[in-house]
């Protein structure tokens, strides 16, 4: 059933595919842009969906391989390979699933983020840091704009809080379960003893 679901949508994204290189479609630029909006929307699954297939595939084939090989190190490296496809492929049928679920009315809007550094002072300071360049290079990637709204800084470069607008095109959607407690363990910049610190901060 699903599978099934997922071919229709990768065969109406092929067909918009086509629509929106059709002159006499791009004349018509409210009805093009509609048709480019679907299309987009339709990309994120269709790309889940061509690697879930390839996944599966490769799956499939190491399994025969696996069958039929007798050396000992061949079959390890099969084993090891498909444990790692099986790890994948879950994850992809998790994400594909939360991604045919009913559009949140809100997805295409622009998203408030506030960051503050929690337990471990300064060194939750600089996590707080980390986490908005995280999100600053995100969003870059997916080429949305940063707009900082306010930031309190602490004098080695960490944000006791800081606050920022991402705007563009689904920014809400893929951002929206990033609320709550992140948490770090790792040897901070400032620990010279070089123990290993735990540091949180909150993301809203």
């Amino acid at each position: 059933m699903l599978l099934d679901k997922l071919a229709f949508i990768e065969n109406k994204y092929d067909e918009l595919s086509v629509k929106i290189s059709d002159p006499s479609i791009m004349a018509n630029q409210t009805e093009w842009r509609k048709l480019c909006k679907e299309h987009a929307d339709l990309e994120i699954i269709v790309n889940a969906y061509k690697e879930y297939k390839t996944v599966v595939e490769d799956l499939s084939a190491n399994k025969e391989m696996l069958s039929e090989e007798s050396d000992r190190e061949m079959r390890e490296m099969l084993s090891e390979e498909i444990s790692m496809l099986t790890a994948r492929e879950e994850e992809l049928e998790k994400h594909i699933q939360i991604l045919l679920l009913p559009k949140d009315p809100n997805d295409d809007k622009n998203v408030f983020v506030e960051i503050r550094g929690g337990a471990g002072g300064d060194e939750a300071a600089l996590f707080a840091a980390n986490l908005f360049r995280m999100y600053t290079r995100y969003a870059e990637t997916q080429r949305w704009s940063v707009e900082l709204m306010s930031a309190n800084e602490t004098d080695i470069g960490g944000f006791k809080e800081v606050v920022f607008m991402i705007k563009g095109n689904g920014a809400y959607s893929k951002l929206k379960y990033e609320s709550g407690v992140h948490r770090v363990q790792r040897v901070p910049d400032t620990e010279s003893s070089g123990r290993i610190h735990t540091s949180t901060a909150t993301v809203a």
